[in-house]
């Protein structure tokens, strides 16, 4: 039997792959975890690990039950305990069960969070979207001011410059607290009562389950209709419009670039107040590489306190898209410092303490063990992007003299066998 990896899934590779999947290799996600994780310490998050399946009620009441992610995308199954159990969809709401579960919010100090891995979504695969894809997402509970939503767009747009991302745009809007949204959906219902039958299913579905997605059909007629919609931000209380006022006063004083959507509702229902989105021209389509927004009565639904909560999540594989799509300036491979090819089991025997005393010294060494010709060990030393090799052999046992040639320019110079840990060591210093 020939097995293939599942439909909407992809391996990441240490190997060098082609242009169109080097988002893949991965060196590249390495890369990328190490500068989230360093701007998330600047910020003072702190990570966050929760389990890859959840309790399918926990994002039914959490996601929301007329979301498209749980109406349509979540793998879900019931375990050898007759339980419905969730692939994870997405980590926000995994990351406030857990916050409650624990207590968290009992502890003194700022309630800042972040998480990294996979989520899991039964949707048509597609450039940019995938079955099994892989987020950055962060929590920030307590703070009900518009600083904290900024602070969460700083840092989202301080990842994405640290990897050189350039082009990006914020679009913003508010959704309002309950009372704007009251108002607003009463007109909203108003003005598509005449228009029912001829919107979209979905859009017929949600016009009686959570009227307000609508807002985020892609139908183009559904599109058309909405045109002369009324739109939320006229419906905004004192309060709502004060808030989302101070958002855009305080990403202006940042000099973040961002545009005012009225129709931007994004597709989880618990939200409130900001939401938004970072799109790129780079991806098409799928333009939008991460999103978040104000989500305050998320906890207390789930059996928490009343807290209030802003968050955001961001698709990895869209951030390494990107960066390949603007040509930005990658991270240099890991490779060894060192490759050791030693010919005969005496040679063997020495390289192979060599290699490890300076892997104890924290210095990438590697060694051909297959114990072919010495030009199958250079094209491996090449292949490994090693800095030097060295080749040792009944000649340079005898002579206790080895020659460290160099990679790059193939040029060599004669060290002594017992003064070699000590060159490479200066060198990598």
């Amino acid at each position: 039997m020939e097995y293939s990896i599942p439909k909407g899934t992809f391996d990441i590779l240490p190997n060098e792959l082609n242009a169109d999947d080097k988002w893949r290799e991965s060196g590249l996600w390495q890369y990328l975890e190490e500068v989230i994780r360093a701007t998330a310490h600047d910020y003072g998050f702190l990570e966050m690990r929760t389990p890859i399946f959840e309790k399918t009620e926990l994002f039914v009441r959490g996601v929301g039950e007329s979301s498209d992610i749980v109406t349509k995308e979540m793998y879900t199954f019931i375990d050898k305990g007759e339980r419905s159990m969730t692939l994870r969809p997405e980590g926000t709401a995994s990351a406030i069960r857990s916050f409650v579960e624990k207590k968290l919010y009992s502890r003194p100090g700022l309630h800042k969070y972040f998480y990294i891995g996979p989520m899991f979504r039964y949707e048509r695969p597609q450039a940019g979207r995938y079955r099994q894809h892989h987020q950055f997402g962060a929590e920030a509970i307590g703070i009900g001011n518009a600083l904290q939503d900024v602070e969460l767009i700083d840092m989202l747009c301080q990842v994405y410059r640290r990897l050189g991302l350039q082009n990006l745009t914020v679009q913003i809007n508010s959704v309002g607290d309950a009372a704007s949204r009251l108002s607003y959906k009463q007109a909203l219902t108003q003005f598509l009562e005449p228009f029912l039958t001829t919107l979209s299913q979905d859009s017929q579905l949600r016009f009686t389950k959570n009227i307000l997605r609508i807002l985020d059909s892609k139908d183009p007629n559904d599109q058309k209709i909405l045109t002369e919609a009324p739109l939320l931000q006229d419906f905004l209380t004192p309060e709502a419009k004060s808030h989302f006022e101070q958002v855009l006063t305080l990403l202006d004083s940042l000099k973040i670039n961002y545009a005012i959507n009225p129709k931007l509702v994004r597709g989880l229902d618990y939200y409130n107040k900001t939401v938004f989105e970072i799109t790129t021209e780079a991806l098409g389509a799928q333009n939008s590489i991460g999103g978040g927004g104000r989500y305050d009565g998320l906890i207390e639904a789930i059996g928490g306190p009343n807290l209030p909560s802003v968050g955001f999540a961001t698709g990895m594989e869209r951030i390494l898209q990107t960066m390949l799509k603007q040509g930005t300036s990658l991270p240099n491979r890991s490779h060894p410092l060192v490759f050791f090819i030693p010919m005969g089991p005496e040679a063997l025997g020495l390289c192979f303490e060599l290699v490890c005393a300076l892997r104890h010294e924290q210095i990438a060494a590697e060694i051909d063990l297959s114990g072919k010709k010495v030009q199958h060990g250079l094209q491996l030393a090449d292949i490994c992007y090693a800095t030097y090799a060295v080749v040792i052999g009944d000649e340079e046992l005898k002579s206790k003299n080895v020659k460290l040639k160099n990679m790059a320019t193939r040029e060599s110079v004669t060290i002594g066998l017992k003064e070699l840990v000590a060159e490479l060591k200066r060198s990598h210093a």
